[in-house]
């Protein structure tokens, strides 16, 4: 009786001192760890560098920019080569750096390049290539189709149904006009323009469309 009088207080007092055990830890609740993974994607988007427009869509929205603006402030003739080379400056492309021929206006030179460096061509275009035209006014005057390439433009796009969308300078300043291969003789189709005018009517002749004096175009990489 006296030893289990002894044995107690220490069976009590080894009890008393063992260490308490802990708390399971909550989980972690999957909406919150979703909720991480948002903010972390969000993050990593904000720092990702913007992607770097091509030479031919910094042309197109450089002539774009111009729809409606004078050229007279710049550095370029107030004309249709004015604005194809302005377009282009915006790129660090100076289109008559090679200087032009006796004789030979700035569109013909502009082809000129274009034809030396391989950039010609005849298929569907993408932004900032150059649409050439022929015969669009009288430039020497003498009352007979004989004047060669007369015009010059930029392609801004190209929509579903093939019609182009370029920027150039015309009479009545720096605008947009259509044109669609598909149906060069065509004014327009339900409503739609499908091919501007880009000769008046004169010396007895109709006028003429943008499909009808189409001479072709020049890929804005390869200039």
């Amino acid at each position: 009786m006296m030893l289990r009088k002894l044995l107690l207080p220490l069976v009590l007092a080894v009890l008393g001192s063992a260490p308490a055990v802990a708390a399971p830890r909550e989980a972690v609740r999957p909406v919150a760890k979703a909720k991480k993974a948002l903010v972390k994607a969000t993050a990593s988007k904000k720092k990702r560098p913007p992607a770097r427009l091509t030479r031919g869509r910094r042309v197109a929205r450089r002539a774009a920019s111009l729809v409606g603006v004078s050229l007279a402030p710049y550095r370029v003739p107030d004309d249709c080569s004015g604005l194809v080379r302005l377009a282009y400056q915006s790129a660090g492309i100076e289109l008559l750096s090679h200087g032009t021929l006796p004789g030979e206006n700035a569109v013909s030179a502009i082809y000129r390049r274009a034809q030396r460096s391989g950039a010609l061509h005849r298929h569907t275009p993408r932004p900032g290539d150059i649409v050439f035209f022929r015969e669009t006014y009288d430039r020497n005057r003498d009352g007979v189709r004989n004047d060669g390439l007369t015009h010059v433009g930029v392609i801004e796009s190209v929509e579903r149904d093939g019609t182009v969308v370029f920027v150039h300078r015309g009479g009545s300043g720096v605008k947009r006009s259509r044109m669609n291969l598909r149906l060069p003789s065509q004014r327009a189709q339900g409503g739609r323009v499908l091919n501007d005018f880009i000769r008046r009517a004169e010396g007895g002749e109709r006028a003429r469309l943008t499909s009808e004096l189409f001479s072709g175009y020049a890929s804005a990489s390869r200039l």
